[in-house]
C-alpha cells in the first residue's frame, strides 16, 4: 500500500537514477482504556474516541491512523506521521493524558508509546547461521549474503520506456542495489515462468498487469555489503519521487535468507529443474503441434468428403432437373402436337363447310338456271339438261376429299338428270 509524503527532508537516497529513496517509518502505539458501562444499552464509539485523539495533537497531524485492536476494555491505535522527529511531540501530547466524552462520567486515559519494528539484527543472523547445522558459512548462500525482500512496487523497477510498465527488471535491482556493496546475484521469483512447477506451490509469477508488488532476492559478495545494507534499510520504507516533485512511500519487509535461496546447490538444482520442464514444454508443444497437425488432417479430410458428397448431391441435382427439363418439354410437345392436331381439326371442319355451303349455292344457282331454260323452250331441254348433269357432276367432284369413295360419274349423271327432269316437269 502506498501513501502520499509531503515531507521528504529526513529521506536518504537509494538510486538518484531511479529517484528511489529511503525514509524512515515514524509510528506510534496508542492505547485508551475504556470505562465500565453501568447502563445497557449504552456503548462508546471507536469513531469518536479516534477523533478526540487526533484533536489532541492538533496542529500536528497523523498521516495514517487505524484501529489495530477493539475490546471491552481498551482500543489500541496505530499511528504515523511523517517526520520522526515529530513522534516525540506527539507522544508528549497523548501519553498520560486523559479524554472526557459526552453522556460518561469517567474519563478514559491515554497511553501511547513509539513503535519497535520488527527488524532482525546482527545477532539475529549471526547466531542463525552459527548454530544451522545444515549451513555451511565458507559458501555462498549459506552465510549471511542475502537479503529477501518482499513488498516491492513493480513500477518502481521496471525499465525506463519499457514496453511492459508493470514487469520489474532483475537490472534495476541490481543497479538499485549495489549502493551498498558488489552484488553476487538478483533473483526475481515471479519473471521465472517455471518457478510455480519447480517449487510445487501456488507462487506468483509475473503475468502482465496482474502483479502490483514482488519479492526478490540479493546476494552480495562480501559481508560488508550484505551487513550495511541491513542495517540502511532497517526501520526504513521504501520512496518514490516523481519527476513532478512529488513522493509516495510503501513499506516493505527486509530480512535475511535461511532458505539458502542463491545458493550454488540451489542455483544448479533450479537450472536441472528448468531445462527438465523446459523439455516437458516441448513435449507437451509437439504433442499440441501433432494433435493440431492431425486435427487439421482430419478437418481436411471431412471437408473432401462434404465436398465430394455435396458434389453427389449436386450431379444428382443437375441430373433429376435436366429429367424433369426432359419430362416438360416431353409434355409440352405433346401438348403442341395436340394444339395442332386440334387446330388443323378445326381447319379441316371450316374448310367442309365452306365447301358444304359452296356446292349449296352452287346447285341453287343451277337448279335456278335450270328452271329459266325449262320455260325458255321444249326445243333444247334435253341439251340443256345433259348440261345440268355435267356442272353437277363436276361440282360433285369437287367436294370429294381423299379417303372419301368416289362415284361413277355415270351414276351421278344419271341420277342428276332424273332430280332435274324430274324437277322440270
Amino acid at each position: 500500500m502506498t501513501t502520499i509524503v509531503h515531507d521528504t527532508t529526513e529521506a536518504v537516497c537509494l538510486s538518484t537514477e531511479y529517484s528511489l529513496y529511503l525514509k524512515p517509518i515514524a509510528k506510534m502505539t496508542i492505547s485508551v482504556a475504556l470505562p465500565q458501562l453501568k447502563l445497557p444499552g449504552k456503548s462508546i464509539s471507536n469513531w469518536e474516541v479516534m477523533e478526540r485523539v487526533k484533536a489532541m495533537v492538533a496542529p500536528e497531524q497523523f498521516s495514517a491512523l487505524r484501529i489495530s485492536k477493539s475490546t471491552m476494555d481498551f482500543i489500541r491505535f496505530e499511528g504515523e506521521v511523517e517526520n520522526k522527529t515529530v513522534v516525540k511531540s506527539l507522544l508528549s501530547r497523548l501519553d498520560g493524558k486523559s479524554i472526557k466524552l459526552s453522556g460518561f462520567t469517567d474519563v478514559l486515559k491515554v497511553r501511547a508509546v513509539e513503535n519497535k519494528v520488527d527488524f532482525p539484527t546482527r545477532h539475529d543472523w549471526d547466531s542463525f547461521f552459527r548454530d544451522a547445522k545444515d549451513m555451511n558459512e565458507t559458501l555462498p548462500g549459506e552465510r549471511p549474503d542475502t537479503i529477501h525482500l518482499e513488498g516491492l512496487p513493480c513500477r518502481w523497477f521496471s525499465q525506463k520506456d519499457s514496453q511492459y510498465p508493470d514487469r520489474p527488471s532483475e537490472e534495476v535491482l541490481l543497479a538499485v542495489f549495489q549502493t551498498f556493496g558488489k552484488v553476487r546475484n538478483v533473483d526475481i521469483p515471479m519473471l521465472d515462468p517455471y518457478r510455480e512447477e519447480m517449487l510445487d506451490k501456488n507462487f506468483s509469477t509475473f503475468s502482465f498487469g496482474g502483479h502490483l508488488n514482488f519479492e526478490a532476492y540479493v546476494q552480495y559478495q562480501e559481508y560488508c555489503g550484505f551487513t550495511k545494507a541491513m542495517d540502511t534499510m532497517r526501520s526504513m520504507k521504501l520512496m518514490l519521487k516523481g519527476d513532478d516533485g512529488k513522493a509516495v512511500a510503501c513499506n516493505i519487509k527486509v530480512t535475511f535468507d535461511t532458505s539458502k535461496h542463491l545458493s550454488e546447490s540451489a542455483l544448479k538444482r533450479r537450472s536441472l529443474e528448468r531445462l527438465k520442464l523446459q523439455e516437458l514444454e516441448r513435449q507437451r508443444e509437439e504433442q499440441k503441434r501433432r494433435e493440431k497437425e492431425e486435427e487439421e488432417r482430419q478437418e481436411e479430410k471431412e471437408r473432401k468428403k462434404e465436398e465430394r458428397i455435396r458434389k453427389r448431391e449436386q450431379k444428382l441435382r443437375e441430373r433429376e432437373e435436366r429429367r424433369n427439363m426432359k419430362k416438360v418439354r416431353r409434355q409440352q410437345e405433346e401438348e403442341q402436337k395436340k394444339l395442332q392436331m386440334k387446330i388443323a381439326m378445326e381447319e379441316r371442319r371450316l374448310l367442309l363447310a365452306q365447301r358444304n355451303l359452296e356446292s349449296i349455292r352452287l346447285i341453287a344457282e343451277l337448279l335456278a338456271r335450270a328452271k329459266v331454260l325449262n320455260t325458255s323452250g321444249g326445243g333444247c331441254q334435253s341439251g340443256r339438261h345433259r348440261e345440268a348433269a355435267g356442272c353437277l357432276h363436276r361440282s360433285a367432284a369437287a367436294q370429294h376429299t381423299p379417303g372419301q369413295r368416289t362415284r361413277s360419274p355415270h351414276t351421278c349423271r344419271n341420277n342428276t338428270t332424273i332430280r332435274i327432269s324430274k324437277s322440270a316437269v
